[in-house]
């Protein structure tokens, strides 16, 4: 086992899964609204569904991340899904005044998990990595390297939704009125759109 190659693939997903973007947006955003419990089951599908594509891509080989037409589609059914979704945050409504809670549902395991096939930053970071670091490791098999990206993003990307989805819980009990959530989620939307913009101009 190639150790230097893990360590720095850890880092690059590290890097990667915790800085700003569509995933870390949404959960600080539903951490403030639902809590953490409620948030749970969608970041936990978030990192299932890194976890399933990065597996897949990396089995497959680049080619399936680096056909213009294929990313082309994912990027604009990804940008149309995201502002949706930041209407979706932006527009939600406590259910009374100085509740923390929303009338709408916290996003499902399942919906976090479906997301990431058009979340663009997702796929950007799956092209760069396997591009980067799948020809690298030497002594390790292709489905072995498939199988160790899986792992690290995955776990990566757990860990950074909870850190995420813990500072919104922190947020959320700081606002107490039905005025300041508002503006927050509307914040959240924003951050969400804005988001998008380095993986757009690429």
């Amino acid at each position: 086992m190639e150790w230097e190659w893990i360590a720095a693939v850890t880092g690059f997903a590290l890097a990667m899964a915790g800085t700003p973007g569509p995933n870390n947006t949404m959960v600080t955003a539903s951490g403030a609204n639902h809590g953490f419990r409620r948030t749970l089951p969608f970041l936990s599908g978030i990192a299932i569904g890194v976890a399933i594509i990065m597996l897949v891509v990396a089995g497959v080989g680049s080619s399936l991340v680096s056909a213009p037409g294929i990313r082309t589609v994912m990027k604009w059914a990804g940008l149309l899904y995201l502002l949706w979704l930041a209407w979706r945050i932006g527009g939600a409504r406590p259910k009374a005044e100085g509740a923390a809670q929303l009338e709408t549902t916290p996003l499902t395991l399942m919906q976090g998990a479906l997301f990431q096939l058009v979340n663009p930053k997702l796929w950007a970071m799956v092209a760069g990595t396997v591009a980067t670091y799948g020809g690298t490791a030497e002594s390790i098999g292709p489905f072995a390297i498939a199988i160790t990206f899986a792992i690290i993003f995955g776990v990566a990307t757990l860990a950074s939704t909870v850190a995420w989805t813990l500072v919104g819980v922190g947020a959320g009990r700081f606002i107490k009125s039905d005025r300041a959530m508002r503006l927050f989620n509307w914040t959240m939307a924003a951050l969400l759109v804005l988001s998008l913009i380095p993986v757009l101009v690429e």
